[in-house]
């Protein structure tokens, strides 16, 4: 784990001997070519739209930093969504550093490698190679991104400096770096709003993906699929081993490390009961024949893009008439969401198609205490809610709930283009508490949940390679588990 400032009760002073000492004999740093991401021949014209939105001014688009763990670790590094969207790193590049774009330019300012007579070289927990490797140089991030590159001990000087167009003024995507925001305010002052105008329209910039992110979503299923199969084989041995969700989550991150860099969100593992609370992440309970398994899970590729897919699954093989019955109702609302999804259409008739369906079963099963058109007036009605309580789609891609700051309008209440890539994931939930269920449905929770692109004709089930009907979901983990 990176290690934060040295806490002052375990620095080891070095001697003078060890300094003289510590640059001799090491073999030339390497020279050999850096290719370039393939993501760099896509950033420019990302760059370039969001420049045209503010043409006169100077925009600041930080990484962010590492966040404390405990004392001295820090968590794992990862950038910024709008700045991986607009440099093209992904992974953990680059803590600290900051994109600058003005007059349609674009620099990169980030912390190079120091040379090995550096006492960074030996002493930093955060850059020196001995603790993290050797890290690029100007010339390999230059190399790599396509990028102007300078050092960030420059930063300051440059944000100091006149903007190439006097009346415009210096924005910083905010909430992302704090010391690096306040620099720019000192020397700015404060200008109400124009930080957070560029904080939206970089959100909305990732509304329509291009081919490469088009590309990179259909790897992260992909691979996510993968993980979805390594669970279902071992099913079996969470079931022996007790605490099984702990070793369903367990299963899948080992596979999004594999084959991504990790994943996407903290996977639901939730079993039985569980899978009646939306976002259970504790992860600790069993598996037992007879329930169901939920399992909310997505592998996020090196280049941030994240798979974001919900299946459940019978913990004995085969769904029971009562958890059929449930996951029928859900199956169809989903097709009706899927169905919805297409050029043209309102962002919310995707969850509207899914939440008239969901009504009318739970009207025809006598659980809802209105009529279906009451409880879709959602000024006076809205009674479903008890049992599907969360919308049924959100913007997908470098986040999981990517574009989360984009206007409403833009969101919400905009029309679907070829390009986005939403989900669709309508869910009954019958809490084992509530008594206006169906004493054998009580307990039961079915959410199905696939990740869908936008076309120009209609759409595309980025995830159609999981099984989503009942006997192919059963059939599927037959087929897995003999393997």
């Amino acid at each position: 784990m990176k290690k934060s400032a040295k806490l002052s009760n375990r620095a080891i002073p070095y001697s003078q001997a060890f300094r003289e000492f510590i640059p001799l004999d090491w073999a030339p740093e390497s020279s050999a070519p850096v290719a370039a991401l393939p993501a760099s021949a896509y950033t420019p014209a990302r760059r370039q739209s969001l420049q045209d939105l503010f043409p006169l001014d100077r925009l600041v688009i930080p990484a962010g930093g590492y966040k404390v763990r405990s004392n001295d670790t820090d968590y794992r590094f990862r950038p910024h969504a709008a700045f991986a969207h607009l440099s093209g790193l992904g992974e953990d590049w680059e803590p600290d550093a900051a994109l600058i774009i003005e007059d349609g330019q674009a620099t990169l300012f980030f912390h190079p490698r120091a040379p090995r007579t550096n006492e960074e070289f030996y002493s930093s927990s955060q850059y020196g190679e001995m603790w993290v490797g050797a890290r690029p140089s100007l010339a390999d991030m230059s190399a790599r991104t396509g990028l102007e590159v300078r050092d960030i001990a420059t930063l300051s000087t440059r944000l100091a400096s006149k903007l190439v167009h006097g009346e415009g003024v210096t924005r910083i995507l905010p909430g992302v770096d704090s010391k690096l925001e306040a620099i720019v305010v000192a020397l700015r002052g404060k200008a109400d709003g124009v930080d957070q105008e560029l904080e939206r329209a970089a959100s909305e910039l990732r509304l329509i993906k291009d081919e490469f992110e088009i590309a990179e979503m259909d790897r992260a299923c992909a691979a996510t699929l993968v993980g979805f199969e390594a669970v279902i084989a071992d099913i079996p041995q969470a079931v022996r081993v007790g605490r099984g969700e702990r070793w369903v989550e367990g299963i899948f991150g080992l596979h999004a490390r594999h084959l991504g860099n990790a994943i996407g969100y903290d996977t639901i593992a939730a079993a039985g009961e569980h899978a009646c609370t939306l976002h259970w992440i504790r992860n600790d309970g069993d598996l037992r024949a007879g329930d169901l398994l939920l399992i909310d899970a997505g592998v996020e590729v090196e280049t941030l893009y994240t798979a974001d897919v919900t299946r459940t699954l019978p913990i004995s093989g085969r769904y029971s008439p009562a958890q059929r019955q449930v996951y029928e109702a859900v199956l169809a609302a989903q097709q009706a969401g899927i169905d919805a999804a297409k050029p043209g259409a309102d962002f919310l008739d995707v969850h509207n198609a899914a939440i008239r369906v969901l009504s009318e079963y739970l009207y025809d099963w006598g659980i809802l205490p209105v009529s279906v058109e009451e409880t879709l007036d959602l000024t006076n009605g809205g009674q479903f809610r008890r049992w599907m309580v969360h919308g049924t789609s959100h913007h997908l891609g470098i986040d999981v709930h990517d574009c989360a700051q984009a206007r409403n309008k833009c969101y919400r209440k905009a029309k679907l283009r070829p390009g986005m890539i939403i989900t669709v994931e309508p869910g009954l939930y019958f809490k084992s508490t509530d008594l206006l269920v169906p004493e054998e449905l009580r307990g039961i929770g079915v959410r199905i949940e696939d990740d869908i692109l936008i076309t120009e004709t209609g759409c595309r089930n980025l995830t159609a390679a999981f099984p989503r009907e009942a006997d192919a979901v059963e059939a599927w983990i037959a087929e897995v588990q003999a393997r």
